[in-house]
């Protein structure tokens, strides 16, 4: 066998040995196309194109469920609750990702925002006219208008969803 790095799945040590092919064992780690991978399975790293790699579920945490499989497609349950349709060749890895604390961490303080490389955030009604629609106005106002961002796009509530060409293979919406 070979030494590789992969996105860890949960309950996977260090050094442990994983299968991934047609014929890979049904076990956490198997790395398998999705049309051999048991309806009702939770899955993590699947591929939106065969042979693309992973594209969906990759953050410490993440997994999808496997609800269904008709005809050349899978439908997959996502965690937003978004139901979505994927090609039955695509691969996917069972189990789910690792690390699920990962969102409860403490930073502790500014500075280590600062150290990851995130700045300040400055709500748009503190700037300028120049700087934000929000900006400007003697004394403190409330901005005056919706809610937009600097350049001017809506902000809460506002599609922004542009991808009309995979729009087939949503069968729900998240939030619907």
């Amino acid at each position: 066998g070979e030494r590789r790095y992969i996105i860890a799945p949960k309950g996977l040590q260090a050094g442990d040995p994983i299968r991934s092919g047609e014929d890979a064992p049904i076990k956490v780690g198997s790395c398998l196309p999705l049309r051999n991978i048991p309806v009702g399975s939770v899955i993590h790293c699947i591929e939106l194109r065969p042979g693309k790699g992973a594209q969906m579920a990759r953050s410490a945490g993440a997994s999808v469920q496997l609800v269904a499989r008709e005809g050349r497609h899978a439908t997959l349950r996502l965690r937003s609750g978004e139901m979505r349709k994927v090609l039955s060749e695509c691969r996917a890895t069972l189990g789910e990702v690792s690390n699920g604390e990962h969102s409860l961490r403490q930073l502790g303080k500014a500075g280590a925002k600062r150290w990851r490389g995130v700045r300040p955030t400055v709500r748009g009604v503190v700037m300028n006219p120049v700087d934000h629609p929000h900006g400007g106005g003697e004394g403190r106002t409330s901005g005056g208008r919706h809610p937009v961002s600097p350049w001017g796009m809506p902000t809460k509530g506002y599609k922004t969803r542009k991808n009309k060409r995979t729009d087939k293979m949503i069968v729900r919406r998240r939030g619907k």
